[in-house]
């Protein structure tokens, strides 16, 4: 097996030694056939990680913890970082991760040729390995399709006490509110936004607990990931709540990613890239499609059936990196629109 038992989870920055040593104390030399991961990914990996290993041999080290944790214990580790490749999810953390020069630039025509542009790095220091829809969710008895357009007319006053939104202050609000600066402007995306505030959202920091709300009737429509919902469905085939694919007549449905990118520093650079090729071949890409219900950033592997059963959809091309570059504009609008 690809992780042979020796995940660890990471609890603490200051706390206890992984891998046997301290942010900062002497890393002992690297064994050639292996990889180190970083991962605040924590599901929907390990076939893929297990695949690699039987493939190559090569083992993988993997230690999880949460993307602010992992980056402090990058930052403070510096060049003596065990770490040779490091997962997250979210492309603004993906940015940020890049920005702060934890990420190697890499030339990796496999990579480009296997992950769309809009969905990695401008310059090659991220690739996203699976991709999220964020889009509208209704409830079928309450709500007929065609009430239904965009993420703007969410805001038409006909929504007013029947909308549930997640908080501004989770990453997965900033990353599409950075996404619609990117293509609106600041005023426009302003204007977007004060619509849904005059609806009285209900706001809830769970796209889980969005989905059972609806499905309440403690409101219609919401906005969630597409993936929370197909977990529900693969529990209860009944459940009683239908995505929308926003905005298919404009700009496409808001997408997002988990991703991936070699460390600055990292002692088995040829091994990391060779995990990373890997993650982002059709064959690993279908093995996060069937265990995690996202969509494969690789257009060449297929989705899980109950996704497909929703149908395709025109994406927000975009390049996901605005989630990033956009993301303290957001937070500053959204202070500004009264969306708490």
């Amino acid at each position: 097996m690809g992780i042979d038992g020796r995940t660890v989870r990471l609890a603490a920055i200051a706390g206890f030694a992984v891998f046997g040593c301290l942010p900062g104390a002497p890393v002992p030399e690297a064994r050639a056939a292996e990889v180190v991961v970083y991962s605040a990914r924590h599901y929907g990996q390990e076939a893929a990680f297990d695949a690699f290993t039987r493939k190559t041999g090569i083992q993988i080290k993997l230690l999880n913890g949460s993307t602010a944790e992992l980056f402090e214990r990058l930052k403070a580790e510096g060049e003596k970082t065990p770490a040779d490749l490091l997962v997250t999810v979210d492309a603004g953390n993906l940015w940020n991760a890049a920005r702060a020069g934890l990420l190697l630039k890499l030339d990796a025509p496999e990579l480009t040729a296997n992950i769309p542009a809009h969905l990695r790095d401008p310059e090659n220091r991220w690739f996203g390995l699976t991709m999220r829809a964020r889009t509208i969710m209704y409830n079928p008895k309450k709500v007929g399709p065609g009430e239904l357009s965009t993420y703007e007319a969410l805001g038409d006053p006909r929504w007013k006490g029947r909308l549930c939104l997640r908080p501004s202050s989770y990453i997965y609000s900033q990353s599409m509110l950075a996404t619609m600066l990117k293509r609106h402007g600041e005023a426009r995306t302003e204007e977007i936004v004060r619509g849904w505030v005059a609806n009285k959202p209900v706001l809830i920091n769970s796209d889980t607990k969005i989905l059972e709300a609806i499905a309440a009737g403690q409101c219609d429509v919401g906005v969630a990931n597409s993936y929370y919902l197909a977990r529900l469905v693969a529990k209860d085939p009944s459940f009683p709540v239908s995505p929308f694919w926003a905005n298919q007549a404009t700009t496409g449905t808001h997408v997002n990613v988990s991703g991936a990118g070699v460390t600055a520093h990292a002692k088995n650079r040829a091994n990391a890239i060779k995990l990373l090729e890997f993650l982002s071949s059709a064959e690993a890409q279908q093995l996060f499609a069937d265990t995690s219900f996202e969509y494969p950033a690789n257009a060449q592997a297929g989705v899980n059936r109950i996704v497909a059963q929703w149908g395709k959809f025109k994406q927000d091309d975009i390049n996901v990196a605005a989630a990033g570059e956009f993301q303290a504009a957001a937070t500053r609008l959204a202070d500004r629109a009264g969306y708490k």
